[in-house]
């Protein structure tokens, strides 16, 4: 297939028959002018499960904590979630949810890490409920997740979780926002952590990779979807050369002392490129990065064809890296 001088990669034959399926509504590029009623169709048609919903007859402990942000406000609020009836510490999914930081809440995404990694891997979770753009801009987001961590780890027993096996992860913005969590927690001397699981990333608000002028009209969140958020995000600062890795950290250039990342992405979607050459970027400066391109992959095909075979190897390669990490 060639569009426009760009040829485009060709979709895995399960996951093109879903995406055809797809209603337009879902491949509708998110722009300026529908932004806000782009939020308000995500706020009403994804309603988030409640905290009895989430305990599943008693299958999982859940908890809303509210949290101080250290530069004064509103607290942040923190959902955390274990197996029930499993004692001692256990080790900590620090999670943020996906959405290009636009949409998204910390609810939602807690059933399937429950399921998926919770139970098997005997593992406490805490989904962060960060501010969204363009109502909070940068720093807001990261100040949230930033406070919620260090909380955690300063109230670890309370919690039942070890603040030294710590895992930080994101899907798409959440990557983003957990990748610029590793960078800020070790120049600030905050909790280290011993991975980072960073799927399909949003890490460059230049948004100017091939990957995304390939899948520009393409992907499920394209070229025109990723300017609309990083605008939100980033108001007056867009497109300014000195956006701070912190905010992008495809912006960083000094990568060392991070910890083991994890970095999955599709070969079919706008994120490709600056995820790969994030991975690369981790190694050159002497990181530990496992990077997994997913053949044939749009942008979040796990979570619209849960039971394809792509998703289901990307889903145990995940497991797997964790299981590692937590037992290293």
């Amino acid at each position: 297939m060639e569009r426009g001088g760009w040829g485009v990669p060709g979709l895995d034959g399960e996951l093109g028959a879903v995406l055809a399926g797809l209603g337009g509504g879902v491949r509708e590029p998110v722009t300026p002018g529908n932004l806000a009623a782009r939020q308000e169709r995500d706020a009403a048609g994804r309603p988030r499960p409640t905290v009895r919903e989430l305990r599943a007859d008693g299958r999982f402990e859940v908890e809303e904590l509210r949290v101080p942000r250290a530069s004064g406000g509103e607290d942040v609020t923190l959902v955390s979630a274990r197996p029930a009836g499993i004692a001692g510490p256990l080790p900590l999914l620090y999670y943020m949810h996906g959405g290009g930081m636009i949409t998204g809440n910390a609810w939602s995404v807690l059933p399937r890490l429950l399921r998926e990694w919770a139970l098997p891997l005997g593992l406490a979770v805490v989904s962060v409920a960060y501010r969204l753009a363009p109502r909070t801009r940068y720093p807001g987001q990261l100040e949230d997740c930033y406070a919620g961590l260090c909380w955690a780890s300063e109230h670890a027993a309370a919690l039942g979780v070890d603040a030294d096996r710590v895992v930080i992860g994101g899907k798409s913005a959440g990557g983003g926002l957990a990748a610029a969590l590793a960078l800020f927690a070790r120049d600030r001397g905050g909790p280290r952590a011993i991975g980072q699981l960073l799927l399909c990333p949003m890490l460059d608000d230049r948004n100017d990779s091939f990957s995304a002028h390939q899948m520009a009209g393409v992907d499920l969140w394209d070229r025109t979807s990723n300017a609309t958020a990083w605008q939100a995000v980033l108001g007056d600062r867009y497109g300014a050369p000195d956006v701070p890795p912190y905010a992008a950290p495809a912006r960083a250039t000094d990568l060392s002392g991070l910890p083991p990342a994890y970095i999955d992405v599709g070969s079919a979607e706008t994120f490709r490129d600056e995820d790969v050459a994030y991975a690369q970027a981790i190694w050159r400066a002497g990181g530990r990065a496992e990077l997994h391109v997913w053949p044939g992959g749009f942008h979040g095909f796990d979570t619209f064809a849960p039971e394809a075979a792509l998703s289901r190897d990307a889903r145990e390669a995940r497991t797997r890296w964790l299981r590692r990490v937590l037992s290293a």
